[in-house]
């Protein structure tokens, strides 16, 4: 039996915890690829336990996560290297708060409730949003979303009207880029934030991209890592995006850009 990510799943919980069945489908499964087993009590009750074999099943799903993760790593870094070459400003790991159209299309195809990462404009956001230096605060009804992308990047300029900031989200894993399609909500607070964003696709175990152009929504451009070097298969569309949220330009003061290995101010 292939396991898929929920069988993996389980049996972690099940490694954990006291491991009353749950008699579905699942638990099935594993107690049939002799992953889990039954121990019945002193006093009559069944409880499932790990076996040995369930043990080593949840190693190796744990090293295929590492695996993915480093992979996805390298990618992120290369990524940043390349565009700090290209003289950008250049940050990995932010989370930003952008600002979705109560009217958009994206909005209204949100099903999750409002929550740290995703909520409703009240009065005080508004209040807090007029803090950017006049800026007018968003209309009533628009949702927060968080967004966190691998790369965000900027020019290296002291003019706001040209900073063009751009995202750049990777993915080293067709299971996690069919899932990354199905968020509009991310994409939209993507484009909020910045001026054009791209997918960079690595390759997959045959050295194929992981995707196709076409499956990537057009209002995103797409980049091939071939494992040297990033190939362009759409130019991303951009937009003017003529100063940056209060809120951004906050959250960049308070991280620290990423430099390439061959900069001077590396050592410093």
């Amino acid at each position: 039996m292939e396991l898929t990510r929920r069988h993996t799943q389980r049996l972690r919980q099940m490694y954990r915890s006291a491991g009353w069945p749950c008699q579905d489908v699942l638990e099935a499964d594993l107690l049939a690829a002799g992953l889990l087993q039954r121990v019945v009590g002193d006093d009559g009750r069944e409880s499932l336990r790990v076996t040995d074999a369930g043990i080593a099943a949840i190693s190796a799903g744990a090293a295929r996560n590492r695996q993915a993760l480093s992979a996805h790593e390298a990618l992120v870094r290369a990524v940043a290297e390349a565009l700090a070459r290209q003289g950008r400003l250049v940050w990995r790991g932010l989370a930003l708060r952008a600002a979705l159209a109560a009217d958009s299309p994206s909005n209204q195809a949100l099903t999750i409730e409002p929550s740290a990462s995703s909520a409703t404009t009240t009065q005080a956001d508004q209040t807090d949003w007029c803090a950017d230096e006049g800026a007018p605060p968003p209309p009533a009804g628009t949702r927060w979303q968080l967004a966190c992308p691998d790369v965000f990047s900027v020019r290296h300029t002291s003019v706001e009207a040209y900073l063009q900031p751009e995202v750049h989200e990777i993915k080293v894993s067709r299971a996690d880029l069919l899932a990354d399609l199905k968020r509009p909500h991310k994409r939209a607070a993507y484009l909020e934030l910045a001026g054009a964003c791209w997918y960079v696709l690595g390759p997959d175990a045959r050295s194929r991209p992981i995707g196709d152009v076409s499956e990537v929504p057009p209002e995103c451009g797409v980049l091939l890592w071939d494992g040297q070097r990033l190939q362009l298969a759409r130019p991303a569309p951009k937009r003017a995006v003529d100063r940056l949220p209060f809120a951004v330009w906050m959250a960049l003061a308070r991280a620290t850009p990423s430099v390439p290995p061959e900069s001077p101010q590396g050592s410093l």
